[in-house]
This record gives C-alpha cells, sequence and structure tokens, in this order.
C-alpha cells in the first residue's frame, strides 16, 4: 500500500489556487496570504523541489478592479474582466516571489495547447526551461480568448494536465474545502473524512458534490476527475485547505487533508496525454467480451462495438464506454467516424469488402489506448502469443 511522504520528498510539484483564496470580493488581493504562499514554494525550492502553481484568480481580480456587479458574467464581460485581471495577477505573483530573489514566468494556456499534440510539446519544453533557468512558472487558463466551447472549464483539469504534462509527482489542489468526504460536509452533518485514497473507484467519483463558491468554477467533482488524470500518470495528489495562513506548511505539520495514491503501473507519456484528453471527439460504445478484453491489455476490434458517435476522424481520441455506460478507456481512432460505422460489430475480415481497402485490424489499436481505470498489479509480458484482439 502507498503511503503520502513530506513534500520536500517529491521532485517536482504543481500547485493549484482557487480564485476564493486569493481574491475578496470587497477588498480584492489576499496579499498576506499570497506572501506566506510564496514563502512556503520558496522553502519547497530551496530544497531542491521543481514547483509549477496553476493561479485561478484572473477574472475574480478584474471584476473586483472594474467594479463588476456580482453574479454571472457575460462572456465579453468575463474576457474583460480577464484581461484586466491577469495583468494583476502577473504583478501580484512576481512581487511576493521576489522576497526571496525569485522570478516568476507567466504561461496561459488554451484547451488546444493540450490536447494538440505538438502545442502539448511545446508548452511542455518552455515550463521545463522555466524551471531549469530557475524561475516558477505560473500557469492559468488564457481566459481573454476561452469561451466554453473551448476551455478546461476550471483550473482542477488544467492543473492536473500541467501535472501530467511536465511529469510532475505530486498535484496539490488547495481550495475552500480540507479534503474528501463521504458527502458534502455542508449539507450531511454525518459525512466522514476520508485522509487516504488508493483508488479513486466509482464509489469515490460519487462522493463528490458541486461547487462551494461563487468565484469558482469547479467543485470536489472536478477534483476528483482531476485526480484521475493525474493518479493514472503515476502522479499522487492532495486536496488540502488554503484557507490558512502558508498552506503547505499546515500540510507537512499534519493539518487535514485528503491523499490520493498515484497508480503503481503509471502510462508512457504518449498514453499520459490521451488519457488526460478532456475533449474526446467521439463514443465508441462496447459489449462486455471487449470490456474484458481490452482490461487484459488487447487492442478494440469491430466486432466487440455496439455503436459510435461524435465528429471524430482517424487519430482523434474517443472515450470507450462499457455496456453499463461508464468510461472504461480512452484511445486514438484508427477510422473516421463513418468508416467506424459502416464497420462497427463486423468482423475484421469483412473490412476489406464493406470500405473498399483492407484497412487495420484494430478500431483502436492497444498501442493507442490507455485504461481509465488502470490495475495497480504489475502485468506480466504477454508472452504465450495471445492475439492482440479485442472480442475477435
Amino acid at each position: 500500500m502507498l503511503a503520502r511522504k513530506p513534500l520536500e520528498k517529491y521532485r517536482r510539484i504543481v500547485i493549484k489556487i482557487g480564485s476564493a483564496l486569493l481574491v475578496d470580493r470587497k477588498s480584492g488581493l489576499k496579499k498576506h496570504w499570497l506572501d506566506g504562499l510564496c514563502a512556503d514554494i520558496m522553502s519547497l525550492k530551496n530544497k531542491g523541489v521543481d514547483v509549477q502553481v496553476v493561479s485561478s484568480g484572473a477574472i475574480a481580480l478584474g471584476r473586483s478592479v472594474l467594479n463588476l456587479p456580482a453574479g454571472a458574467l457575460k462572456l465579453e464581460e468575463s474576457q474583460a474582466a480577464a484581461a484586466v485581471g491577469q495583468i494583476a495577477l502577473a504583478r501580484a505573483w512576481s512581487e511576493s516571489l521576489s522576497l526571496g530573489n525569485v522570478v516568476a514566468g507567466q504561461i496561459l494556456l488554451t484547451l488546444g495547447d493540450t490536447e494538440e499534440r505538438r502545442r502539448y510539446l511545446n508548452a511542455r519544453a518552455t515550463i521545463n526551461q522555466l524551471l531549469k533557468l530557475g524561475s516558477i512558472p505560473i500557469i492559468n487558463e488564457n481566459d481573454t480568448v476561452a469561451t466554453s466551447e473551448i476551455r478546461y472549464g476550471d483550473n482542477d483539469r488544467l492543473a492536473a494536465r500541467v501535472a501530467t504534462m511536465t511529469g510532475a509527482d505530486l498535484l496539490i489542489l488547495l481550495s475552500d474545502i480540507d479534503g474528501l468526504y463521504t458527502a458534502p460536509p455542508h449539507l450531511d452533518p454525518e459525512a466522514k473524512f476520508l485522509d487516504v485514497i488508493q483508488e479513486i473507484t466509482p464509489d469515490i467519483e460519487a462522493m463528490a458534490g458541486g461547487a462551494a463558491s461563487e468565484l469558482s468554477r469547479g467543485g470536489m467533482r472536478t477534483k476528483i476527475e482531476a485526480g484521475k488524470i493525474a493518479t493514472n500518470a503515476g502522479c499522487a495528489m492532495i486536496i488540502a485547505s488554503g484557507k490558512v495562513d502558508n498552506p503547505l506548511s499546515a500540510i507537512d505539520n499534519g493539518g487535514r487533508s485528503s491523499w490520493f495514491a498515484p497508480s503503481g503501473s503509471p502510462a508512457t507519456a504518449r498514453k499520459t496525454w490521451i488519457a488526460g484528453q478532456l475533449q474526446p471527439a467521439g463514443i465508441m460504445v462496447v459489449d462486455q467480451g471487449a470490456e474484458t478484453a481490452l482490461s487484459s491489455g488487447k487492442s478494440l476490434l469491430p466486432a466487440g462495438v455496439r455503436s459510435v458517435s461524435g465528429t471524430f476522424g482517424r487519430g482523434d481520441t474517443v472515450s470507450i464506454v462499457g455496456p453499463d455506460g461508464r468510461e472504461i478507456a480512452r484511445g486514438l481512432a484508427g477510422y473516421d467516424v463513418e468508416e467506424a460505422r459502416n464497420i462497427t460489430g463486423k468482423k475484421s475480415g469483412e473490412i476489406a469488402d464493406i470500405l473498399g481497402y483492407p484497412g487495420r485490424a484494430a478500431m483502436v489499436h492497444r498501442d493507442d489506448l490507455v485504461m481509465s481505470t488502470p490495475k495497480r498489479a504489475k502485468k506480466t509480458p504477454d508472452a504465450d502469443g495471445r492475439k492482440d484482439e479485442a472480442h475477435a
């Protein structure tokens, strides 16, 4: 059973900061709190830990500066607030980190920067170079250009993508809640706190609630989704309260927090990218036989697919869903959606007659596929010559 360790024992940490922690509706930036957090960050950095920050707060700061009313903002109002607030946010981080003679580097990402492989690699290279030069990357979604259709939607999942993209071994989500409970504690006084979660099961996912603050887009549900992305890539995750001063020191000193164990068999770098895709282009529903075969490491063949939907092309990411409606895997489609529909449920030997060319035996090849809930046990090499098929 995997166990947590002191923060200084991790090699690379991503810290996500929620808007409500950084910005007060009436007074604006909580500079004293930010200075304390930066002191914690610099302490870790001085002990040899690479630290990256995913910081919310641009829209919240901007609406404070622009005096925008409380409540939901129109898209153009949010983007205007982000344009003003991002400058203030970057300045705040730069000033607080400079107290320890550390330089802040700003990275603004859009969804495409982590969904498209080449841009993903470019973003990773930039962040790695900043860390190599001793800078602290301050990362946020580029809210000035993002729309509801092309956005991460919350910085929990963005932080998980950054963690997997840069090979971090710990993701810390600082929030207005101190960890995971069996039910939303503000709704259920009998809710029990969970300090260690060895695996994110469907039961764990069912415990998630909604957002607790008007300044935040996420809630426990997005944190669990972030946890699935991070832990499947071999990255541990901590959910802790950021309401206290020096919140990282508080974690190390025994403050309440929930620790999620990393997968014992993390995905390769390429499969990490596939698994972390936030917006699959399509869905493939498979039968029970195919689900069983996929779990044993085989490819997905057309015969095991019951239906396909979406607008995907060959090479796009698709979600693979079991007969119970639960996502079991993600992978890169071997066919575009129309071809996939034509060969759904068919034997591999029929593909050439249906499509007019030989095609590929697999709808999704196992090298391009990653299970959503990988097994922790170490797999034995596939040396018995069994077929590379899921539902022949």
